[in-house]
């Protein structure tokens, strides 16, 4: 009933005698043309396409590129208009029925096939939703689209945060069409058009009824028009219409161009948003910004990745498959939920969710509540003096934390905000909580020095600052147990650690004496000597490493003394550090012929894995194939292996 075209591809050889000829539409007797067009699929169905551009949107661009007729034939209920004929009132199930039936009395059904397509539905009721076409409000796009694409690929005045989703921006720009702001709701701010008769043109744009009237009479020269006579369209802004003024309307800057809050504010630096919707606000607000203002809204944006369920499904109330946040804060804690998460959502990425990972962050929350309340239970000397130990343990974490806030700067100002938890993470897991408490830390039920504790307090306020931003509860809480302050004195308003010159060196000295202690323990392990128990331990320096961190090796290790010697200690048992090597007599307590077992076992695996790697730098085709740092790599591996060997060696000798 709403045809107004057959639609033929030119290239179809059944169907060039049509060219040119007209067709009349069944019951209704409307001729209409046969058109060409490619669009046609020649494999599909008859190969004839009926065109019923007031019902299907592919129709519609056919009868836009062939200017066809368009027949609306439906009523909003969905029951048939004028257009329906004898079929005018009723219901479109019904009329399709009876239609049938119509077409097979006029002998004009040749045959009925079921076929399976495609049909939408509403998600509410569920009731079968008919395309039907209606006058809609649009904004051009043409001119106010240029700007914004100007800004991300050309001048990058705005950055976007990774990088790639400038592609995405760059697509949906340059293929952009009119944006259809008007949506047939209840809700959102209704359009400010008052129509004054039934034509589609018959309307006027105005703030409020009382000018629309005014307008209204102008337009028509009628000026006998009243309120009464105008309507206001009732449809409502697109809601993005609405949120692409955000940056703006925030400030009252559409009404107070030129107020205190928007000159100071606007453009802000960063926004924070889901890549999902990079073109239905992000790139929106851009094109507002320069419309409206005539400057960017925002420097960056940066997306985070979107959290998905397990299967990669995103996370919906339709589907059932999120967890219920407030659960899973009641079981991990607010902060143990947010660093679990932040941990693994790289930017960009998307997140499958586990809830393991919140568990490593409650596990994570309890390491920094445990330093506290080690650091809380000690007693402090004031007389007591600072021990050489913790004075280099204290030196050393000052360039520690320095060295991690570089890092942090660098993860911040590429938007890794992932990275940058990751750093502070190690930070104060590994070096503040495993390595430096344990370098300070008093001798059992001895107090401890007031210098020290000092340092020992200030290094834990500066961690709660840099992780406050990932972990806000815990680290207030903390602050404010540490010492009574004001809520002037909070941690959220807390000045930031400044950024001072860092000591390289020491930090990589103690890498070396963190290896020695890591040696020290692995033989007491081995060799099951109590840490009670004092041991005796020789040094031969053959990198000529300076003595700074040797309180902390003897007191870590538990070692009676060092002992710098020239020449290799026999009887006792030994490993390398670079090309120092270490030695710790061995006691009655070891077992010599189990020890030797071991040692060959371990000498054979190492004298294979070297047979393995020089094997395969011998091989020509390997080396001149492999890139350099593959073959960096295992030129390294030998160099160690042959070391491993010799020190297994020395240590068989010495037995």
């Amino acid at each position: 009933l709403g045809d107004s075209a057959i639609c033929i591809n030119p290239n179809d050889p059944r169907f060039t005698h049509l060219k040119g000829k007209k067709a009349i539409v069944p019951i209704v007797n409307r001729v209409i043309p046969i058109i060409e067009d490619e669009y046609v699929d020649i494999e599909f169905g008859t190969g004839c396409l009926k065109v019923t551009p007031a019902h299907d949107q592919n129709d519609k661009v056919l009868g836009e590129k062939h200017n066809l007729e368009v027949i609306d034939i439906f009523n909003d209920d969905a029951t048939l208009n004028s257009f329906g004929l004898h079929y005018e009132g009723k219901d479109r199930f019904v009329v399709r029925k009876e239609i049938t039936k119509e077409l097979e009395d006029l002998g004009c059904l040749v045959k009925i096939e079921q076929h399976l397509h495609k049909v939408g539905t509403s998600e509410r009721t569920k009731e079968v939703i008919e395309p039907k076409i209606s006058a809609q409000w649009f904004l051009n796009m043409e001119t106010i689209v240029e700007p914004a694409l100007k800004a991300v690929l050309e001048d990058e005045e705005i950055h976007f945060f990774p990088k790639h989703y400038t592609s995405t921006y760059k697509h949906w720009l340059e293929n952009i069409r009119d944006w259809n702001i008007s949506r047939q709701l209840w809700w959102g701010h209704q359009i400010p058009a008052y129509f004054y008769g039934d034509g589609v043109e018959d309307f006027v744009i105005a703030e409020t009824i009382e000018e629309a009237l005014e307008l209204a009479k102008q337009k028509t020269n009628n000026l006998q028009l009243k309120i009464e006579d105008l309507t206001q369209d009732p449809d409502a802004l697109d809601t993005w219409f609405s949120s692409w003024l955000w940056p703006i309307s925030v400030f009252d800057g559409i009404r107070n161009p030129d107020n205190k809050e928007i000159e100071y504010y606007y453009p802000t630096n960063d926004l924070v948003t889901g890549p999902d919707i990079i073109f239905f606000w992000v790139a929106r607000m851009i094109f507002a910004g320069y419309e409206f203002r005539n400057e960017k809204p925002f420097s960056n944006v940066y997306f985070t990745g979107i959290v998905r369920d397990s299967k990669g499904r995103k996370m919906s109330k339709s589907l059932g498959n999120s967890p219920d946040p407030i659960k899973l804060m009641e079981k991990y804690g607010a902060d143990g939920v947010r660093v679990g998460m932040l941990l693994c959502s790289a930017a960009g990425n998307d997140l499958l969710f586990d809830e393991d990972l919140c568990a490593q962050g409650r596990n994570f929350s309890n390491k920094i509540w445990n330093a506290f309340r080690l650091i809380k239970g000690w007693e402090v000397s004031e007389t007591l003096e600072q021990p050489k130990s913790a004075k280099i343990a204290i030196e050393w974490y000052q360039a520690k934390f320095q060295q991690t806030l570089i890092e942090l700067e660098k993860s911040f100002d590429q938007y890794r905000v992932s990275e940058a938890l990751m750093s502070i993470y190690k930070l104060i897991w590994d070096d503040f909580s495993s390595w430096f408490l344990e370098m300070v830390k008093p001798a059992y039920q001895q107090p401890i020095d007031a210098v020290t504790l000092k340092a020992v307090i200030s290094f834990l306020e500066d961690n709660l600052k840099v992780l406050h931003p990932y972990m806000p509860f815990i680290t207030e809480e903390i602050w404010q147990d540490i010492a009574v302050r004001t809520p002037e004195e909070a941690l959220i308003i807390a000045e930031y650690p400044k950024m001072e010159t860092v000591n390289e060196n020491l930090i990589n000295e103690f890498k070396v004496a963190s290896e020695v202690i890591s040696g020290i323990r692995n033989i007491r392990k081995e060799k099951n000597i109590a840490f009670k128990n004092e041991i005796e331990f020789s040094v031969l320096n053959n990198d000529n490493i300076n003595t700074d961190f040797d309180a902390v090796i003897e007191k870590l290790g538990n070692l009676s003394s060092i002992n710098y010697v020239t020449e290799k200690v026999d009887g006792a048992l030994s490993f390398r550090v670079k090309s120092n090597e270490y030695f710790i007599p061995m006691g009655d307590a070891i077992d010599v012929e189990a020890e030797r077992a071991k040692l060959e076992e371990e000498l054979k695996y190492n004298e294979g894995f070297l047979k393995s790697v020089q094997k395969k730098l011998s091989n020509e085709r390997f080396v001149s194939n492999a890139p350099e740092q593959v073959i960096k790599m295992e030129r390294q591996k030998e160099a160690d292996a042959l070391a491993k060997i010799e020190t297994i060696k020395a240590s068989l000798n010495s037995l």
